[in-house]
């Protein structure tokens, strides 16, 4: 039967072999999946021994024979098929009504190295691998209590992917768990491919550009998330784990921001507001000053400003559109070239097209400065998914201004932000951490406070551990021993 349902696979294996000399048996397995020498080593050498006959029960033969640390029985053709599509080989015995899957499984994985996304300077230097459960031991090995619980599933009908839920029980509110395994369980596709397409199928509004899980590969990341009280979805094959609930503070956090100094960490933390507003904003208001406001520019800038835009036939509209499209093709360019001519290839095309497009007189050299400080501050949004959404945003405010001004900014921004407060993340709003700001809740917000300030952890629900540490944390000598 199992040979007829995969008789067009030339990777599948069947071998038959007489259990003592006297019982028929088959072993099936799938070449590239299952460990082809220890099936040969552990399986098919001691029980083609004579000794063998001397067992009359099956079972008990394969107990004291098979040193295979997991077998599984199975009695159905559906799970001999998940099991042997697995890696795991399948043992099948003449005249028995039950089978045995071997865990024998191996196949090629990639080695554990730095996150190429997410580099640090004075952080671990490791990452997640597109294999589940290297990526589950990572997390294992930091976390060692046994409250860190991790569920499995499978999604996707012929994929049949596995996929983790992690969280760690006594912290995280069961309600979430809850919501985000029906969610999950809802997914009716061919085929999972990796996270995002969990993600895409279970978020809360699918019509925003901005990101409402955290894609990381960094198990470091992934913990202190987890000890926050949130959940954590890994996903067999792909390196990213997705975390939620987040807010859209979350997305301006690095893992920096913990190892080094509180004092250097709220400073960046700062410096990474600051130019992600850059980012978003700067070329649109240049764009409504030239066009409707110059009484705001003094008049010696506004005199240069004038002598170098003299040549240029294009409203500043057009120019600051023209500058940024072909700013985002060459960043994009230079992400999908190789390695070693991708970053030359950006650079030198962006210098080089500059430099000819302010000879030509096509655009000024103002407008280039504009782009390029927008493009350099862009850099500093840690999370590449919310980088793209900012600058995405980028294309209506700069319209806005073009057709309206600073009003169009204004009106450009108030409608992001009463977009950012209906936007939730399993149910938490977005903006909650200063949706009703608290003293607590903003030390990780605004600033990073000291570890010893950050008595609480991030409230999702009602329903939270709030206690992240002990009282009296504060360094120093201990003044009640002082003499």
């Amino acid at each position: 039967m199992l040979r007829s349902i995969y008789s067009n696979c030339s990777d599948v294996i069947l071998r038959s072999f007489l259990i003592g000399g006297k019982t028929k048996a088959f072993i099936m397995y799938i070449e590239g999946l299952a460990n082809a020498d220890g099936i040969d080593e552990y399986v098919i050498t001691p029980l083609m021994r004579d000794e063998a006959r001397e067992f009359i029960e099956i079972r008990q033969l394969i107990e004291q024979k098979i040193s295979v640390s997991r077998v599984n029985e199975f009695h159905t053709f559906s799970t001999c098929s998940e099991y042997l599509s697995s890696g795991n080989p399948i043992l099948l015995l003449d005249n028995e009504a039950i089978g045995l899957a071997l865990g024998l499984c191996k196949w090629e994985k990639r080695a554990i190295d730095e996150p190429s996304a997410e580099v640090g300077i004075h952080s671990p230097r490791e990452g997640f691998t597109e294999s589940l459960r290297t990526s589950t031991s990572q997390i294992r090995r930091i976390i060692k209590s046994p409250d860190l619980k991790m569920e499995a599933m499978k999604i996707g009908d012929y994929t049949q992917t596995n996929v983790v839920i992690a969280y760690i029980e006594g912290i995280v509110d069961l309600t979430l768990v809850e919501e985000i395994k029906s969610r999950m369980e809802r997914i009716r596709l061919d085929g999972i491919l990796g996270s995002g397409y969990i993600e895409e199928m279970i978020v809360d509004n699918p019509y925003t550009p901005f990101p409402l899980f955290l894609s990381t590969e960094r198990p470091d990341v992934t913990c202190s998330s987890l000890l926050e009280g949130r959940i954590a979805i890994i996903t067999d094959g792909s390196p990213f784990v997705m975390i939620a609930p987040i807010t859209f503070f979350s997305l301006m956090q690095t893992q920096e921001d913990y190892y080094f100094n509180y004092i250097v960490g709220t400073a960046t933390r700062w410096l990474r507001y600051s130019f992600t507003l850059i980012s978003l904003l700067l070329p649109s208001i240049y764009v409504a000053i030239l066009t409707y406001h110059q009484e705001m520019v003094p008049s010696a800038l506004l005199i240069s400003m004038a002598s170098a835009r003299e040549a240029v036939p294009f409203p500043a509209l057009i120019e600051a559109l023209m500058m940024e499209v072909t700013f985002e093709a060459l960043r994009e360019a230079g992400a999908r070239l190789p390695k070693q001519i991708g970053s030359a290839v950006s650079i030198v095309g962006a210098l080089v097209i500059g430099q000819a497009s302010v000879q030509a007189g096509l655009v000024s050299a103002p407008m280039v400065i504009v782009v390029a400080i927008t493009g350099i501050s862009s850099f500093l949004i840690p999370r590449y998914v919310a980088g793209l959404a900012i600058r995405l945003l980028r294309f209506p405010l700069i319209l806005l201004a073009g057709s309206l001004g600073l009003l169009g900014i204004m009106m450009g921004i108030i409608a992001l932000v009463l977009h950012l407060c209906s936007l939730r993340s399993l149910g938490v709003l977005y903006l909650s951490s200063v949706a009703n700001p608290k003293v607590n809740e903003l030390k990780d917000v605004l600033v990073r406070a000291p570890w010893w300030k950050m008595n609480t952890r991030p409230r999702f629900t009602d329903n939270y551990n709030k206690n992240r540490q002990g009282p009296s944390q504060k360094p120093g000598p201990d003044k009640k021993n002082r003499k």
